[in-house]
């Protein structure tokens, strides 16, 4: 029999049966309700807020958020998923759904534009979608994400730890982090074989003047053109961590030059840096000052 309140039941078939998850598309999805309340606290949508959440699945996360919300875009790769997020666009003006690959969707054509990021990320897509949010996506101002533990502390890891990469330097430079709050794997369906972290962050405002007072040494995001010289430069360098700055720099294009060896020694001296730097010795506001200083040589 079904449910009372005319709600489905567990032997309804009137509604789409509920996919298992799929391996392919790194799905755990969270089931902890207790869990998901904490998240969506935490996530802090406001009614100005277009979210983008990029793994809908069932619309968990999505029902929340959109109470909340003035506007959710949703992005869902797993068809077997649509008809229940249809279901519920259909129902809902506010709500839209976008059936595909997120990572190869014309995110700046979205209307109306989102402001905050809202998902529970699949693993083999959180960096380059959060890299690419930051870098092409102006108007998102705030990222509420569920990650990997391991990448929720590389995003805001400290110079000259293990953890610290390109991607800390890239989204120090451009965000701000809130909080970060550990996420068990018992929260999920199927249960991960790694801890996860719900991580919440914020855009600087531009102006690319480091503040040497700022709790974190850097004040503002720098401008789009020069936050992507700078990107080059660290991810260039990054690739071949163990190098000396010298090394790795020496040949790369930057500021409509090509660098040479003595640019990068000379920028290192002006800075009074060793000319044995290496990337992960070097903090964020001094990668954009070193960008800076070598675009000058």
């Amino acid at each position: 029999m079904g449910a009372s309140g005319g709600r489905p039941g567990a032997g309804d078939r009137s509604r789409p049966p509920r996919p298992h998850a799929l391996r392919r598309y790194g799905q755990n999805h969270l089931v902890d309700k207790n869990v998901l309340h904490a998240i969506v606290d935490q996530a802090a949508v406001s009614p100005d807020d277009v979210v983008l959440e990029v793994g809908a699945a069932g619309g968990l996360l999505t029902r929340p958020v959109l109470e909340r919300a003035r506007f959710v875009h949703a992005f869902e790769i797993d068809r077997r998923w649509l008809p229940r997020l249809e279901e519920l666009a259909a129902a809902e003006p506010r709500f839209v759904v976008h059936a595909g690959d997120a990572l190869k969707a014309d995110l700046g054509a979205l209307e109306p534009p989102p402001t905050a990021l809202v998902a529970n990320l699949a693993y083999n897509i959180a960096i380059p979608l959060i890299m690419t949010t930051i870098a092409e996506l102006p108007s998102v101002r705030r990222w509420a994400v569920m990650v990997q533990r391991e990448l929720g502390e590389r995003l805001f890891a400290v110079p000259s730890t293990k953890a610290y990469a390109a991607v800390s330097v890239l989204t120090q430079l451009a965000c701000r982090l809130e909080k970060t709050r550990p996420v068990p794997a018992s929260a999920f369906r199927p249960r991960p074989r790694v801890e996860s972290s719900f991580v919440t962050f914020v855009r600087r405002e531009g102006g690319g003047e480091a503040d040497p007072g700022a709790p974190d040494g850097v004040a503002a995001a720098p401008g789009p053109g020069e936050y992507a010289a700078v990107s080059r430069l660290v991810r260039l360098a990054f690739g071949q961590r163990r190098k000396t700055l010298v090394n790795t720099l020496g040949g790369a294009a930057h500021a409509h030059v090509t660098l040479s060896r003595d640019d990068v020694r000379t920028a290192l001296r002006d800075l009074g840096l060793c000319e044995a730097a290496r990337p992960e010795e070097r903090a964020p506001p001094q990668w954009l000052t070193f960008a800076r200083t070598v675009g000058r040589s």
